[in-house]
């Protein structure tokens, strides 16, 4: 196995873990789509970012995506504190609006004469294959971090998922919650986007979870399982485009986790069809 592999494979596994297990709490949440909707926000950041620093240290660009998604989000709150809309319609709308604007932003990017279209267009469906060791430092150093705060916030954050009227009368701040793991979200976004991209980053961390859902009813169990779904998309997608010539590796990892999926819905022993 060459080391080249073995890099890309460290990477996709620390995102098919991190994501699946924040996954858990989206899905749970009933909010499929933020994950969506911060991915896709983030694509107008990273041109932005690209249009004022030419940088093409991918790193730099993704702090201007991480950026975008954090308004992103700021903007959807603002939204549902001020109209009546429903969140999965304001959902749809600030991914669909900063997505078409990121779009329209690599179209004049493109028009730079020192402009490098590849660097921005591998940022929409990933390209984990040309990560180097330095990129696994930095990815390795955002999931210990996703990891300790996580690890430390574990019963504010459960409580807040299942009640979070309750978690107010028990003496929690809803709002820092909900800050914490939106922080973490774009966190494990910013890796994702690097390795699946804008577009299919969703996948990765919906379809993790929801395998583990149809596994078990317990929040410990089910986020240890969509962690460990997630990794074995991961290396099932990395060894599938390493031995058979010309596949992606980003949409081979979500094909695999798809198939996951799939295999969970029949078999699953809570929720399985063919239970």
């Amino acid at each position: 196995m060459s080391y080249t592999l073995l890099v890309v494979l460290q990477g996709a596994v620390l995102l098919g873990i991190i994501a699946g297990a924040l996954g858990t709490f989206v899905l749970l949440r009933q909010q499929s789509l933020l994950g969506d909707a911060i991915s896709h926000a983030a694509l107008p950041g990273i041109v932005l970012m690209f249009l004022c620093t030419h940088s093409k240290n991918p790193w730099i660009l993704l702090c201007g995506g991480a950026l975008a998604g954090v308004i992103g989000v700021m903007c959807m709150h603002y939204i549902v504190a001020r109209t009546t809309l429903k969140k999965d319609a304001i959902l749809g709308i600030i991914l669909s609006v900063f997505f078409g604007f990121g779009l329209v932003l690599m179209t004049v990017a493109q028009k730079i004469p020192t402009s490098n279209q590849a660097i921005l267009s591998k940022f929409l469906f990933g390209n984990v294959a040309t990560l180097l060791e330095q990129d696994i430092i930095i990815i390795t150093i955002l999931a210990v971090i996703i990891g300790i705060v996580f690890t430390m916030c574990w019963k504010e954050i459960t409580v807040y998922v299942f009640d979070p009227i309750f978690t107010q009368l028990i003496g929690y701040v809803p709002r820092t919650i909900e800050l914490v793991l939106t922080i973490l979200l774009v966190l494990a976004i910013v890796i994702g986007l690097q390795t699946v991209g804008v577009v299919l980053m969703s996948t990765m961390l919906i379809a993790p979870a929801a395998a583990a859902r149809q596994w078990t009813e317990r929040l410990l169990p089910m986020v240890i399982l969509a962690g460990f779904f997630g990794g074995c998309s991961a290396v099932i997608g990395v060894y599938t485009s390493y031995v058979i010539d010309h596949v992606p590796t980003g949409p081979a990892i979500v094909v695999a986790a798809s198939c996951i999926v799939a295999i969970s819905l029949l078999c699953g022993p809570r929720r399985g069809v063919a239970r």
